[in-house]
């Protein structure tokens, strides 16, 4: 193949389309999986090659409704996803669905290929237990187990690695995932009226200038109904740490064209990468999983 072919052929695999579904999440989960299904559709029709579902995206978010509502994997909503994701012949990162297994339930997140095939599931590391006073109390703990796996998936693209909502404090998960190669990270997450509007973009936007990586996260619509009130707000975030897309509220598909050409430049202006002083310190995976 000629050069000029290659370099042509490399330019144009650094840019791809990435969708992030923010959906309307309801007690219905037939009615919550044909809308999955329809805006998976949407995004693949407007180039996404890449789609994002939000956290918990089957169920409603809560404690009470993860044994309700949790499913084996592969089950009857993986099911869904993997036709999803082979129809439209997308990557298809499945927010995540509470999931039983051995008599365990975990938060879960189902990646697909655009043959359809699960490629992995992320089972949410950091539970999410938290007590802010006379604001919000939330104990995953209660009915949920921890994932004890690291997450990251191969495209044409880049690599990419997977996160759950609460994954996203912890700045040592996405040191090892930019570590292991990956341009993109992706986070299904629910923040609450409290959490959101305080650390859901500045997580996303330390995440992504520390790393120097793309930042996506996939919320629940908000529903002011629900016991458990999701902030929304899905949003992109560049390597230069800008915000280039973002959800309102309510339910929406917003895209980003994610541009690897332009990372590996913030890399070479700003190269903190080779300026890291590992005689001092280093972040390192306990497991290799």
């Amino acid at each position: 193949m000629p050069m000029s072919v290659m370099a042509a052929l490399a330019k144009a695999m650094s840019k791809f389309r990435l969708a992030v579904v923010q959906l309307h999440v309801t007690k219905v989960k037939a009615d919550n999986l044909s809308r999955a299904q329809k805006l998976v559709k949407e995004a693949a029709g407007q180039g996404a090659k890449v789609v994002v579902l939000p956290e918990c995206f089957n169920s409603p978010y809560g404690t009470n409704f993860f044994t309700e509502y949790a499913e084996k994997i592969p089950g009857p909503s993986t099911q869904v996803l993997s036709e999803a994701a082979k129809e439209n012949a997308v990557y298809l990162v499945g927010g995540s669905i509470p999931e039983e297994d051995g008599g365990k339930l975990y938060n879960t997140c189902p990646v697909f290929s655009p043959d359809g095939t699960l490629l992995l599931k992320h089972r949410k590391i950091h539970l999410f237990d938290i007590d802010v006073p006379g604001k919000i109390r939330f104990q995953e703990s209660e009915t949920l187990s921890p994932g004890n796996s690291f997450s990251v998936f191969d495209t044409p693209f880049c690599k990419i690695g997977v996160g759950i909502c609460y994954d996203m404090r912890f700045a040592e998960l996405a040191q090892i995932y930019t570590k292991r190669g990956c341009q993109l990270l992706v986070y299904p997450g629910a923040f609450n009226m409290t959490t959101g509007p305080a650390h859901w973009e500045l997580l996303q936007r330390g995440r992504a200038v520390d790393n120097q990586v793309y930042v996506a996260t996939a919320s629940p619509a908000r529903d002011e109904t629900a016991s458990y009130v999701a902030w929304g707000h899905s949003t992109v975030v560049n390597p230069w740490g800008e915000v280039i897309t973002k959800a309102g509220p309510e339910e929406a598909v917003v895209y980003a064209d994610i541009d690897l050409q332009y990372l590996s430049e913030v890399r070479q202006q700003i190269p903190i990468s080779s300026q890291r002083r590992t005689d001092l310190y280093s972040t390192s995976a306990a497991i290799e999983g």
